[in-house]
Order: C-alpha cells, then sequence, then structure tokens
C-alpha cells in the first residue's frame, strides 16, 4: 500500500554524525535540492574546529539544519522536526532540541556498550524507553548501506562512509525530493574515482527506494514552493555573497580589487572564492600571517586598488595597527570582520557578534572608522557594496562586520539587476594646472576626503607616513594645534558618512499611535528577530522592529525614533555591546537581551522574553 502523502507548510531537517560523516555534504545536497524545487530556506551548519575531533564523542558531533518552507521564513528553525542521527554521540547531543512527537531517524549500527559507555549512557536509550514520546525509527544505515555498495568492491571502511548519501536518498524520498542534482553532483565531484562516484550513488539511490518500498514510513511529506518575486534565484551562503559583493564593488568602480588575507574560520571561504575570478581583475595575495594580509591591502590601496581583506576576531586584533595606519593615510580599505566566538582562539566555528566595539574603538589614538553590518547570507552582497562604497568615497578604511551564522548559513538570493547597482567614483586626484602645488591633505568640502593620489603620478608627488600630518600639505607635523585640528577633522570625515534614515518595521502605526515596544538589532540577528516578532504580531501583539546596517556612523533620526517608544530592546550575541553605545549615545534606556552561547537566538526564545516586556507595559498576554 502505498503511503499516505501528508502537505506541510514548513519542516526543519537536522543531521548530525560524527565530524567526517559526511553530515555537511548531506545538507548541503538537501539544501540544493530544496532550492530547486522552490522552496524558502535557512540553513545552521554546526560543527568542531578541531580538523579531525575524537570520534564518537560529543565534541567531535556535526550537524546541519534545514529549515524549508512554501512561505518566507527567516531562520533555520528552532526546534528540527527531523533528526537523522548516526551514533550514540550525536544522539545525544541533538535529542534534547525536539519537542515531543518530533521524527527520530536512528542509524543503530554503533550503539554498541562501548559507544553508549563513550558518551555517558547508562543505558540503551534505543530500549530503555527514555525516548518513548518521539517517532523513533531505528535502522541499520551502516549495514544497509555497506550491503547496497558490495559490488564496487571498496574495503567496508569506505563503503561505509555512503551511509551520509543513503540516509540522504532516504529522507529525499520522505520529502519528495529529486536526487538527480545530487546524482550528477556526485559523478563530477568524484569523476576521478569511479568506484567512490558509483557507491555513493547506488547508497543515494538505495536509500530512497528502501522509503519507496519497505512500510517503515507510514506517510511521505510534501512542501510546496514557495510564492517569489519574478527574477533569477540561486542558494548563496553569506562568505559567496559577500565575495561577489567585493567582485561588484571593484566592477562598479572600475578599480582592480585586491585581497590580502591570511586564512582563518570562518572567513576563510572569501579567500577561496576570491581566487576563482581574476577574470574581473581579483587579485588574491595568501599572505603569511595577518599583518602581512593588510599591510599588502593598504599597499594596494595606496597605489590605486579597491584594498581588502578579510579576517575572524584574533586576526583583527593583529590588524589594529596598520587599521590606525590606515585611518592616518586616509586611504580606502574594507575590512572584512566574519566574527566568531572569543576572546583569544575561542570558538572558532561558533558564532558571536562580540566584536563591535572592537570594531569601534580597537586602535590606538583616535582612530575613528565607518562600521556596517550585514543582516542575512544574501544581505552580505549588499553591505560589501556599501562598505566598498563609503571607503572610496570617503578615503577611510571601513570595518564590514559579517559573523560565523551569516558566513556558513544559506538562503535563496534574488540575482540583481546590474544595471541597478549604484555606480562608486574613484575620483582620483589630477595634477594641479599652472605650477600649483599638489595638497595632499585638501578635503572635499562635501564628504572631507582626501585627494586619492597613486605613486608615480607626475604632479602628485607627496609624503605619506603614520606620523601626524599637517593640514593640507601633509608635511610631518607636532604642531599641537595641527594635531587637535586634524584629529578633529578624521572625526568629522566619519560623520560626513552618508546614511539613510532608520527604517522601522510598525505595522501598528498605520492603524493608530504605533507600538510601544521597540526591537532594535544588527547583524545576524535580523532573521531571529523578525521571526519572534511575527508570533507576537499573530497573537495581536503590537511591536516595532528596527534594523540597523550603519553602525558607525548611526542614522541621524535615530535618537528621535529611539524616545518615541515606550520600552527599547537591544536582543545581540553578546553581553550588550549595542545597547551600550545606543545608551551612551542617547541617554536612553535600552535594555539588553543577550546570549553567548555560539548559536543564534531561537525566535521562541526572542517571543518569550519579549512578552515579559510587554507585560511590563501593561499589555495582557
Amino acid at each position: 500500500m502505498a503511503p499516505q502523502v501528508v502537505e506541510l507548510a514548513r519542516v526543519v531537517i537536522r543531521f548530525a554524525g560524527d565530524s567526517g560523516d559526511g553530515m555537511q555534504l548531506t545538507g548541503d545536497r538537501f539544501t540544493q535540492e530544496a532550492a530547486s524545487f522552490g522552496n524558502d530556506l535557512s540553513t545552521l551548519p554546526n560543527f568542531p574546529a578541531e580538523i579531525r575531533a575524537p570520534q564518537g564523542t560529543m565534541a567531535g558531533v556535526s550537524s546541519f539544519q534545514l529549515h524549508f518552507a512554501d512561505h518566507d521564513i527567516l531562520t533555520p528553525g528552532d526546534r528540527p522536526d527531523v533528526l537523522v542521527a548516526m551514533n550514540p554521540a550525536a544522539l545525544k547531543a541533538n535529542v534534547g532540541d525536539l519537542r515531543p512527537g518530533a521524527t527520530l531517524i536512528v542509524d543503530t549500527h554503533d550503539f554498541t556498550p562501548r559507544n553508549l559507555a563513550k558518551v555517558g549512557y547508562a543505558s540503551n536509550p534505543l530500549e530503555d524507553g527514555s525516548l518513548a514520546d518521539l517517532a523513533v525509527h531505528t535502522l541499520d544505515l551502516t549495514g544497509m548501506t555497506v550491503e547496497s555498495v558490495k559490488e564496487f568492491g571498496l574495503s567496508r571502511k569506505d563503503a561505509a562512509r555512503a551511509k551520509n548519501m543513503y540516509s540522504l536518498g532516504l529522507l529525499s524520498w520522505l520529502y519528495g525530493r529529486d536526487v538527480e542534482g545530487t546524482v550528477a553532483h556526485l559523478q563530477a565531484r568524484f569523476a576521478r574515482k569511479p568506484e567512490i562516484r558509483d557507491a555513493n550513488v547506488a547508497a543515494l539511490r538505495a536509500g530512497w527506494n528502501f522509503g519507496e518500498t519497505t512500510e517503515v514510513f507510514a506517510v511521505s511529506y510534501t512542501v510546496k514552493p514557495a510564492a517569489a518575486a519574478p527574477g533569477r534565484y540561486r542558494n548563496v551562503t553569506g562568505n559567496t555573497a559577500l565575495a561577489y559583493g567585493l567582485v561588484a564593488a571593484g566592477r562598479l568602480s572600475g578599480l582592480p580589487v585586491f585581497l590580502g588575507a591570511y586564512p582563518i574560520t570562518p572567513a576563510s571561504d572569501i579567500l577561496h572564492e576570491l581566487s576563482k575570478h581574476k577574470a574581473f581583475g581579483v587579485t588574491t595575495f595568501q599572505a603569511e600571517d595577518e599583518i602581512a594580509g593588510i599591510g599588502a591591502a593598504l599597499g594596494a590601496a595606496y597605489g590605486g586598488a579597491l584594498g581588502v581583506t578579510t579576517t575572524s576576531g584574533p586576526g583583527m586584533a593583529l590588524k589594529a595597527e596598520t587599521i590606525g595606519l590606515a585611518v592616518m593615510l586616509e586611504l580606502p580599505l574594507v575590512v572584512v570582520d566574519v566574527q566568531r566566538g572569543g576572546p583569544s582562539t575561542g570558538l572558532p566555528t561558533k558564532t558571536e557578534q562580540s566584536d563591535l566595539l572592537m570594531a569601534m574603538y580597537g586602535r590606538n589614538g583616535e582612530a575613528p572608522l565607518p562600521v556596517v553590518a550585514p543582516r542575512s547570507p544574501s544581505d552580505c552582497f549588499d553591505a560589501a557594496i556599501e562598505a566598498a562604497r563609503i571607503a572610496v568615497t570617503h578615503r577611510t578604511p571601513v570595518v564590514l562586520l559579517s559573523d560565523g551564522y551569516l558566513a556558513n548559513g544559506s538562503e535563496p538570493w534574488r540575482l540583481p539587476a546590474v544595471a541597478d547597482l549604484p555606480r562608486i567614483e574613484p575620483a582620483f586626484a589630477t595634477p594641479p594646472a599652472d605650477g600649483e602645488p599638489f595638497h595632499p591633505y585638501a578635503r572635499d568640502p562635501e564628504t572631507l576626503a582626501r585627494p586619492w593620489a597613486p605613486p608615480g603620478v607626475a604632479g602628485l608627488e607627496h609624503r605619506i607616513g603614520g606620523i601626524e600630518k599637517a593640514d593640507l600639505t601633509g608635511d610631518i607635523s607636532y604642531d599641537a594645534d595641527n594635531h587637535d585640528r586634524m584629529v578633529r577633522l578624521r572625526q568629522a570625515k566619519v560623520d560626513a558618512v552618508r546614511v539613510p534614515l532608520a527604517e522601522v518595521d510598525d505595522p501598528s502605526a498605520a492603524d493608530g499611535p504605533g507600538a510601544r515596544l521597540l526591537v532594535v538589532g544588527w547583524g545576524s540577528t535580523y532573521g531571529p528577530i523578525g521571526a519572534g516578532v511575527r508570533r507576537l504580531r499573530r497573537h495581536g501583539h503590537a511591536v516595532a522592529q528596527l534594523h540597523l546596517r550603519h553602525l558607525n556612523p548611526l542614522p541621524a533620526d535615530l535618537e528621535t525614533v529611539l524616545r518615541s517608544y515606550d520600552r527599547v530592546v537591544c536582543p545581540e550575541m553578546n553581553l550588550g555591546q549595542l545597547a551600550s553605545l545606543l545608551r551612551d549615545r542617547y541617554l536612553v534606556d535600552v535594555r539588553r537581551l543577550t546570549t553567548v552561547r555560539g548559536m543564534p537566538f531561537r525566535a521562541e526564545q526572542l517571543e518569550a522574553e519579549l512578552l515579559d516586556h510587554l507585560a511590563t507595559l501593561g499589555e495582557p498576554a
């Protein structure tokens, strides 16, 4: 009898296993199939930092969560509807996130007494009744995989490694996903290893056929495509979108792009992606360390290129002195910080937003610079162009604050029309006429930017270096009045950056006085805050949302906006850095709502916290 097919609006699936079990590939392939089908989606990869974490331990668990739906969604989901656990460690690390009634598919092959004891199970959870409130399917995925690929002559170890494809085939059948895209991917990926290629394809099809031919699953599901604006779409991660944005910024400005970088998690993929785009005038330089990376990028900016350097928290600390030099030289430089949990080496593969204050103040002396932050993986493209625009227009280093959640997460991205992208004008200096002296620190009256004068141009000869410059001439100066003037000019230049006014999402304002509670965020909290606010609005609560892209300078009307609400709450993945900035700047009682667990907020967590704030305002639950 064919299984019943149930239509769902959305599903959250989490694949979990040992690091090395291919969970990231499995999740990525399911994501690509969901994207091709037309679902809206959001993903959350989660993996250990160690190159080879101990097998079968909690520390070595790798997982990939995918939320796909027939409507617009903002997050990878709070709690999985389905968990695929490849071993006891994966089960123990993730089962606590499941709601009662969720589906649990377990590979029973590694549920041996030794492996159970390794993760602290006193008894087998598959037999002791502790999973009774879940829909548990116990399958020997490893054994069935080995059997399905035995014709290819692989060792048992190599054959068993295809179990991720077997599970992907099974889940693809369960949710009506095609597998042909994954077959093509495997054929290309393992083209030089035909036995591995064929075994993985066979395991994938065997998993799909297992679902189709057995009665283990009485129900299968379908999730229809989501409505979307017309256009061409592709699935994109934040790091890829950010790299594309830098390529686009180079084309929009007519400048060659030079990336000087040292590999560091989770920023390295930007270097990897940009290295593929030499045809678009991109040069990548993998330096021997972080200092050399930014030094080369700043040198490229001096030579007339769009200088870019990418890093994460520890690398930002090393780059601090050169960023200060860029402030003094007043040259365009894009500094990308893909934040991760800190301090020090911290949590390399976990996300956090705790570099905001370092981006704002982490240099010696008064060294102000603009700071921007993307809000979603696809928004990294636009944020990169905006950072380059500010850097080139105002001749200043700009810090672009992404984070690990954005960098590795993915979502559908509608390809922009090139004609709609804003032109960036480098406006290089030209030699003065009639023998007049060139003044390298003369300023544009509107942007306060100094001339961009690459070396080697007759008539533009000037001094360069980190010692204080005399206003206008750029000569070395120890004059106290000059230093006071230059410090204030550098601050005024940052303050002169054009920033759009604050856009508050407050639907209730159209029907009355509007909401009393405003939720302010920045960076990757946009999705969880938006999902939490949606939940409250569905229950009739009036809540406004404001998400900041420009963190320095802030929108000119922000103080007025903040003071127009009875309560302002700022959720952040740190201990309240933006909230402190807003309190300091505007003397407004911005309430902190913080997490530093290496994972993004959950929408249900924000819903509950914001309900408490509404209650203190006298609004009924």
